[in-house]
């Protein structure tokens, strides 16, 4: 079986696949920023939502990647973690 990376490069050479693929890294790249301030910061899921007055499951939804933040919701994720959230358009 072909490692990860071999078989995302291949992937990748494919142009939709690729557009699809760059359309979601800032998704990603978010949730993966937040999963590993969370591990971190040593909180649970139930932790976290406690911090920020929420239910471990919107929690859970939101590093599944079956919801969409809102701004204040990430707003209200980056002060826990005593973080600045900027936003920038290149």
């Amino acid at each position: 079986m072909k490692k990860y990376i071999e078989i995302k490069k291949e992937l990748l050479k494919n142009p939709k696949v690729k557009k699809d693929y760059d359309d979601l890294e800032v998704e990603y790249k978010t949730i993966s920023k937040i999963i590993n301030l969370r591990i971190e910061n040593n909180l649970t899921q139930k932790d976290l939502a406690e911090k920020i007055g929420t239910k471990q499951s919107a929690i859970a939804r939101f590093e599944n990647q079956q919801v969409n933040p809102t701004i204040g919701y990430l707003s209200k994720l980056a002060n826990v973690f005593d973080k600045k959230l900027i936003i920038d358009f290149k």
